[in-house]
């Protein structure tokens, strides 16, 4: 699945937190992170806390894959 932003992490990590049946207080305390954390990583709210976010996909098993394409500027598409 491809992830263009925030708001496409956030609902992945929601998803799969559902899926699992957990409360968001309940993957909140499972993950490490507060529960506003994780509401805002759901609601799509851009952190810089990248570690945090690493750590709630690695703990609910959500694989994260990089693509490496070749670097284009804005507006050359061809």
């Amino acid at each position: 699945m491809k992830i263009a932003g925030a708001e496409d992490l956030g609902r992945i990590i929601r998803q799969k937190r559902k899926d699992d049946g957990l409360t968001l207080e309940e993957a909140a305390g499972l993950c490490g992170v507060s529960y506003a954390f994780l509401s805002a990583l759901e609601n799509g709210k851009e952190t810089v806390r990248l570690n945090k976010v690493l750590q709630v996909t690695v703990c609910l098993g959500i694989e994260i894959d990089a693509t490496i394409r070749t670097w284009s500027p804005p507006g050359d598409e061809q």
